[in-house]
């Protein structure tokens, strides 16, 4: 499967534009639209409790959560098209994942802002594979202490993306707002928690 490998300081990243054919993301994303239990959480911004600005759901083998941002997150079990996408990523990453993340960005004021997937529980250099469908946004990244270091890719649908090596120690990334119309994505971010 062809791939793009970007060449950043500090980090690896692989993008495959085309991991899921245009026919089956179609049906995986009404399918996920549709049957995953989408949540809206509130969380710490600034010392406020603040709505999330998009849905998420979170799922994980048996006996594993995850917190972040403050929120602790109760897994589901792992749908059969789930469990399919997460075998998928594994063979050909290479690397094994025990958790997804899914989140639910209904329109250009659904974002997610700056951060690293740093915590302890990720381990050491932490592998994390970014799977979208839906609408293309803009995904950002940005060195932690050089300014000039920039990065941005346009994620589209069926893409995946894997952020690897020292990437998080590194850099932050992040899905801006944006005033253009765009449609609704999906973005499955599958991980593993230790």
């Amino acid at each position: 499967m062809k791939s793009e490998v970007f060449s950043l300081p500090d980090a690896e990243l692989e993008y495959f534009p085309n991991f899921v054919n245009k026919e089956k993301a179609n049906l995986l994303f009404q399918k996920l639209v549709n049957e995953i239990r989408w949540q809206q959480q509130n969380i710490k911004l600034f010392g406020k409790e603040i709505p999330q600005p998009r849905l998420t759901a979170f799922y994980a083998e048996k006996g594993i959560s995850y917190t972040y941002s403050g929120l602790q997150l109760n897994p589901t079990d792992f749908s059969a098209e789930l469990w399919e996408l997460k075998q998928k990523t594994e063979m050909l990453s290479g690397f094994s994942f025990n958790t997804c993340l899914a989140n639910l960005y209904r329109d250009g004021s659904d974002s997610m802002g700056w951060h690293a997937d740093d915590e302890k529980v990720l381990g050491k250099n932490p592998v994390i594979a970014s799977i979208s469908f839906g609408g293309i946004r803009r995904f950002q990244l940005k060195h932690k202490t050089n300014k000039d270091l920039k990065e941005s890719i346009d994620l589209n649908h069926g893409s995946l993306l894997i952020m690897k090596g020292r990437m998080q120690h590194f850099w932050k990334h992040q899905l801006p707002k944006t005033k253009k119309e765009v449609l609704p994505r999906i973005n499955l971010t599958f991980r593993k928690i230790n």
